[in-house]
């Protein structure tokens, strides 16, 4: 792995704030919709910096200190909600322990590691003058439920964007284009009856009908970096007694949409495939994706990083201009019992983040 060179003291330094900055994090519960005690740490973590912040709901971003509204600005975005702890946590999932060269905690990963080396790099280039881009942090919530109060709920206040990194765990490595998110919520319709006697019109039956399509139908438009669009049924209920045919039957399915298709078109489809009820949750996670000669990509495909479609979803959904997700940890590690970090990571991260963008600043 090429690991770019940067000034030993300066990469310490930062390093040792965005663990300490990490640690505070994972000790404060941040579930989405409840992040406003994580949203003044870093807010005050801003003014120990004598760095002025805006903050709305529980939103926090900062302007780089020569903010020119007359250049072209990068975005620097990641989230402070996490998910809730899953059952199978043996350590306390709000103790950040240091051990093995391992972070533990919840949101260490998913995305804390992301957010404070985001956040490190943004100090070391804050006082920088002539840069050629402004730089922006934004320290933003919900994104775990994809909510409306999140990052999308304070772009059109940030200015102008023109290029967004979107902090999430790619082992470093270039996200250049992510799946969308379509949740279909679907009913099929029956006639109840005593299950002794014959009922051709079984709702159970029918949704079945419906499932299967979801599970066999191939769409034409297949993309070279995120591949199909993969439907996946998720969800099934039905019925309440053994000896009574429902007259209903709900289930739920996952579609993940490739930059092909909009989520409207792939609704569409679906509702004119299937006999059941099909809703739309939203139509408004779409697929993302940045052009291979953007001046970013370029530069971190020069140091040795590699670039792959993200088949899941994050911020990048609801920021409408291009972008792409890059930070530190493993995608597999996010929501999973005793969670961890390498430590290392965010190290590594802080260094290549500064490289690139000083190949563009």
């Amino acid at each position: 792995m090429n690991t770019p060179k940067s000034s030993n003291s300066t990469a310490i330094n930062l390093y040792e704030i965005a663990i300490s900055l990490l640690k505070q994090l994972i000790a404060t519960p941040s579930f989405s919709k409840s992040e406003d005690e994580t949203a003044t740490i870093i807010k005050d973590f801003f003014k120990s910096h004598e760095i002025p912040t805006h903050r709305s709901m529980n939103n926090i971003w900062a302007y780089n200190k020569y903010y020119d509204a007359s250049k072209p600005t990068i975005l620097l975005n990641s989230h402070h909600d996490t998910v809730k702890p899953n059952t199978g946590y043996t350590l306390n999932p709000f103790e950040p322990i240091e051990k093995d060269g391992k972070l533990f905690g919840l949101g260490s990963n998913d995305a804390g590691g992301a957010l404070v080396s985001l956040i490190c790099t943004f100090l070391n280039f804050y006082e920088k003058e002539n840069l050629n881009y402004n730089l922006i942090i934004t320290a933003t919530a919900e994104e775990e439920i994809s909510g409306v109060n999140g990052v999308e709920s304070i772009y059109k206040e940030l200015g102008k964007i023109d290029f967004a990194i979107v902090g999430e765990p790619t082992e470093m490595n270039l996200a250049i284009a992510e799946k969308g998110l379509l949740v279909l919520d679907c009913e099929a319709s029956g006639t109840s009856s005593h299950a002794a006697h014959p009922n051709e019109d079984n709702a159970i039956l029918n949704a079945i009908k419906d499932i299967h399509w979801f599970t066999q139908y191939k769409f034409d438009r297949i993309s070279p970096i995120l591949g199909e669009v993969k439907m996946t049924p998720t969800i099934i209920n039905s019925g309440s007694q053994h000896n009574v045919v429902p007259n209903s039957c709900q289930f739920t399915v996952d579609v993940r949409t490739n930059e092909l298709y909009s989520n409207e078109e792939v609704y569409h489809l679906v509702k004119e495939n299937v006999q059941s009820k099909v809703t739309a949750r939203s139509l408004r996670l779409n697929s993302s994706s940045i052009p291979m000669d953007h001046p970013y990509v370029k530069a971190g495909l020069a140091i040795g990083r590699t670039y792959y479609g993200s088949p899941t979803s994050s911020d990048q959904a609801v920021i409408p201009c291009p972008s792409l997700k890059m930070g530190p940890g493993l995608s597999t590690r996010s929501h999973s019992s005793d969670e961890f970090i390498y430590t290392n990571e965010i190290k590594e991260a802080i260094e290549i983040y500064i490289s690139i963008l000083t190949k563009i600043l």
